[in-house]
């Protein structure tokens, strides 16, 4: 599925929110690819390819339908991803700010990868700390950090 889940993109490009694309029609042209690549492409495969492509999409539908534990998990490190680019892309650059993708953690819905998450925007909050700057985003990046350690907390209390 996290190799699958991208497949559309190969064909439409990756459409984020600030591309001014409506939700409804990133979804249309995505579903599109997906037939195509699927059906068209693989389906005329030889031996096996229809089946693959009949997986494939099935596989690709789960996750966008994103109503299973694994789907969950996929789009959750889908976005742990894009904080880990934004702090790379902000340690690399040096000094260049990019707390604006920052609220894409507090979407994040599994508390494992929650967790994973606060650990990466610690070490952002201490990057800039360093620097003697204050980023943007740091609020988000706070409160998910406080809402992963009360989970843990409560994790361990119960056990």
């Amino acid at each position: 599925m996290a190799l699958i889940h991208d497949m559309a993109e190969s064909l439409v490009g990756d459409i984020t929110p600030v591309d001014g694309v409506s939700k409804d029609e990133k979804n249309r042209r995505e579903t599109q690819s997906m037939d195509y690549l699927t059906t068209h492409l693989l389906g005329k495969v030889g031996r096996g390819g229809k089946e693959a492509g009949v997986d494939m999409r099935r596989i690709w539908q789960e996750y966008e339908d994103n109503k299973t534990l694994e789907a969950n998990f996929v789009h959750d490190v889908d976005k742990l991803e894009l904080v880990l680019q934004m702090v790379e892309y902000e340690k690399c650059k040096g000094k260049l700010d990019l707390g604006e993708f920052a609220w894409v953690a507090k979407r994040i819905v599994l508390a494992e990868v929650r967790e994973w998450c606060s650990e990466v925007l610690k070490e952002r909050e201490h990057y800039w700390k360093d620097l003697g700057i204050e980023a943007s985003g740091l609020d988000i990046g706070k409160s998910v950090i406080d809402r992963s350690e009360a989970e843990r907390t409560a994790r361990a209390d119960t056990a």
